[in-house]
């Protein structure tokens, strides 16, 4: 069986100059999807879906600065601590979802401050969103050929043509597919079940959900660290932090009243 050969152009649309890359439109449709999400469980509840757009500003910016700053400090700290410029040079590439999470929720706690509504509440309306959010952004790692898998004989294994000629663990697709599951679950569990009356709950089941799938795909994924691992990956090791929070919130849910 001959292998895949992925050759995707990087740029969907150049009109007069102006380049749209497919890596730019799928993070902005992750955003778009996410908030409609959001807007959609607001409305349900009552609540007043115009704060959302308060909150979108908020988020947007929290993903980008964390998602910058972790990867600087956890992936290369010693060529960004020689070069500090370079942290602000996000159009070179080097965003960490460890650090896109966690600046999403501090967006959160700033936001919950204007609306006044309980921070695992909301906390678990965002794990919803950021599921279906983390399905478009690992597809637009895939279309840019990034995060890559180990070399495989399998025969699903794909040829990143603008890399090399290997045929490779399409690691991307894995946890975008992995991310989409969790999506459904979550949703499913919101609208059928009495879990959301138990506050951080969902937030719960996203954690140990999403960072036990990251910690079973970074087996097979190429290193993103630029110094030497060993035992665990850098992304295995900041995802074990988020597996036990998760533990953690599903049993004091489950051991307090609703």
């Amino acid at each position: 069986m001959e292998h895949i050969i992925w050759d995707l152009d990087p740029v969907l649309i150049s009109f007069m100059g102006l380049k749209v890359h497919w890596y730019g439109a799928l993070f902005a449709l992750a955003i778009a999807t996410g908030f409609q999400v959001m807007k959609r469980m607001y409305a349900k509840e009552g609540l007043d879906v115009e704060s959302l757009d308060n909150f979108l500003v908020y988020c947007v910016v929290g993903i980008i600065v964390g998602a910058r700053l972790v990867h600087c400090i956890f992936y290369d700290p010693s060529y960004y601590f020689a070069h500090p410029l370079k942290i602000l040079a996000i159009w070179e590439g080097g965003l960490a979802s460890h650090g896109g999470g966690l600046g999403a929720i501090l967006a959160l706690y700033y936001y919950k401050r204007q609306v006044k509504l309980p921070f695992l509440f909301l906390l678990d309306r965002l794990a919803i969103a950021t599921a279906i959010f983390g399905f478009f952004v690992r597809l637009a790692n895939f279309a840019n050929s990034e995060i890559l898998g180990e070399p495989t004989t399998q025969p699903w294994g794909i040829i990143f043509k603008r890399i090399d000629m290997l045929p490779r663990h399409p690691a991307q697709l894995y946890e975008s597919f992995a991310y989409l599951l969790i999506f459904i679950g979550l949703y499913a569990i919101y609208k059928y079940t009495n879990m959301k009356q138990k506050h951080g709950a969902i937030f719960g089941v996203f954690l140990v959900s999403v960072f036990s799938a990251r910690i079973a795909i970074e087996s097979v994924k190429v290193s993103q660290a630029a110094y030497h691992e060993s035992l665990l990956s850098a992304g295995q090791w900041l995802s074990l932090p988020f597996l036990f929070t998760g533990v953690v919130l599903l049993i004091m849910a489950y051991r307090k009243p609703r």
